[in-house]
């Protein structure tokens, strides 16, 4: 399953729209879109939207436990909203240890289930995550795990690119190949042929929306 590249650019819109004007379970700081869709391609295989989330440190505490009583899901109103719960409890989702997880809530919210949309929430901004992502792939020789740098900012606190949305509708962007920017970032050129061929890779067997949270 892929998009057709104009439906690929409404569906980013669709998704700055909910940010812009809906409760998220967590403050939202900015909305990028990189690899596929902002290199232009049609079809868009897969549409890679990064979300950098601010940690919520003050909300609702004292309503966690009846959150966990209503829906067995600790620390809502800590880690996530408990407005945004109280408007949306059909996306509270939880981490494997049963705690609001808020990039498994943020997926809940934004992405529909069965479309070919990954989405990245990370604490930091997307540029020094992909920094960040690239230092921990070559130490541990896990180049599945870089962050494609190829990427345009949409939204930035509370303001619509509407430059940047307009490159995207025209293809004006441009950028090199992945193995080009990774060695721009510092690579050999044979060990960032080897990441950019793991990276392509890794995102030709997923599947589906998919969601990958990350704290820097």
């Amino acid at each position: 399953m892929s998009l057709d590249r104009p439906e690929a650019v409404e569906r980013v819109e669709e998704i700055v729209d909910a940010v812009e004007e809906e409760t998220m379970p967590v403050p939202v700081r900015e909305v990028w879109v990189y690899g596929d869709v902002a290199l232009g391609l049609d079809p868009v295989d897969r549409l890679d939207v990064y979300v950098t989330k601010d940690i919520l440190f003050k909300d609702a505490p004292e309503r966690a436990a009846e959150f966990q009583r209503s829906h067995g899901v600790d620390g809502v109103g800590k880690t996530v909203r408990a407005a945004w719960a109280d408007e949306h409890p059909e996306y509270i989702r939880a981490n494997a240890s049963g705690h609001a997880a808020p990039e498994k809530c943020l997926a809940a919210h934004l992405l529909r289930d069965d479309e070919p949309v990954h989405l990245e929430v990370c604490n930091a901004s997307f540029e020094d995550n992909v920094t960040q992502r690239l230092k921990g792939a070559t130490m541990r020789d896990d180049y599945e795990q870089i962050l494609d740098p190829r990427g345009a900012c949409l939204w930035l606190d509370g303001e619509r690119s509407t430059d940047a949305f307009r490159k995207l509708r025209d293809n004006e962007f441009v950028f090199p190949t992945l193995s080009q920017s990774l060695s721009m970032l510092g690579l050999e050129d044979d060990e960032a042929s080897e990441a950019a061929d793991a990276v392509k890779a890794y995102r030709e067997r997923q599947e589906g929306a998919t969601v990958r949270g990350d704290v820097v």
